[in-house]
């Protein structure tokens, strides 16, 4: 047995076990008076998974990071492949929610780039600007990334990075940004049902859950149309990042980080680009 396959079933036993003890706790929510913070399993993997894999416990290799990379890519693959045959049934559902959940597939592409690739690169990043600020970084868009540039470039780096922010704070940020506009009084609950949908089941879930507790009489409308609009994000979605998000994104990075992107070491000699 060669230690590259050590290597691999040591990965898959440790995943394995994570998986385990995180859904054996389950999901918590805390009630902390102007909104409901939902705690994950996914967030207490992703928390234990960074505290054992740093570098001063040694329990985790580089050649085990670099393996972990390699069986990243082929995930992506598998779940984008699962997430495709998921799609005709669920057209018709759809279909039948209405334009209107179109429409907001505009705000996302305008909050994510054309706000957040400015900062990113006033910030100083580079090429892991495009990653980062394409999207919302979800699975899918992680997948796409992923497909495209490689799981060690920098746009995966960057993606990456933005995912793993949303999975520790997307939760609390969206649980407590829905209790605080849905006691306003200023948008109607199904609104911002629609507005908890940002492709993310775990920010939808913490979102409707507080909006579920100040209106309780529209449960059953807020989890319908929350759903039907974090279905549209995962299906237009995806091919909307594809053809216009991605695109844009790239073509805005040139435009701009000749501009107003700081002098700093430059990842874009940095390998991993490829084309789709």
């Amino acid at each position: 047995m060669t230690e590259g396959r050590v290597n691999v079933y040591k990965l898959h036993f440790l995943v394995l076990v994570l998986v385990a003890l995180t859904e054996f706790i389950g999901t918590k929510k805390i009630n902390i008076g102007i909104g409901v913070i939902a705690l994950f399993p996914m967030l207490y993997a992703l928390v234990i998974g960074g505290v054992i894999s740093w570098p001063s416990f040694k329990f985790l290799k580089e050649k085990d990071m670099n393996v972990a990379a390699n069986i990243l890519g082929v995930s992506f693959l598998i779940f984008v492949c699962k997430l495709g045959a998921n799609i005709g049934p669920e057209l018709p559902k759809l279909f039948g929610a209405g334009v209107s959940l179109l429409v907001q597939e505009v705000g996302h592409i305008v909050g994510t780039i054309i706000l957040g690739l400015p900062v990113a690169l006033l910030l100083g990043l580079k090429r892991e600007s495009i990653g980062a600020t394409y999207s919302l970084d979800r699975e899918p868009n992680l997948a796409i990334i992923v497909d495209k540039f490689g799981a060690s470039s920098p746009e995966a780096r960057g993606a990456l990075g933005v995912y793993i922010c949303g999975t520790l704070f997307g939760a609390i940020f969206m649980s407590l940004l829905a209790s605080i506009l849905g006691s306003s009084g200023l948008f109607h609950p199904i609104s911002l049902a629609m507005g908890a949908a940002v492709g993310s089941g775990s920010m939808m879930a913490a979102a409707t859950g507080s909006l579920a507790v100040i209106f309780p009489e529209a449960q059953k409308d807020i989890a319908f149309y929350s759903g039907a609009a974090n279905l549209m994000m995962s299906i237009i979605g995806t091919y909307v990042c594809i053809f216009v998000s991605l695109p844009l994104t790239q073509r805005l990075y040139a435009w701009l980080e000749p501009i107003i992107g700081r002098k700093n070491a430059s990842s874009d000699t940095e390998g991993g680009k490829r084309s789709a």
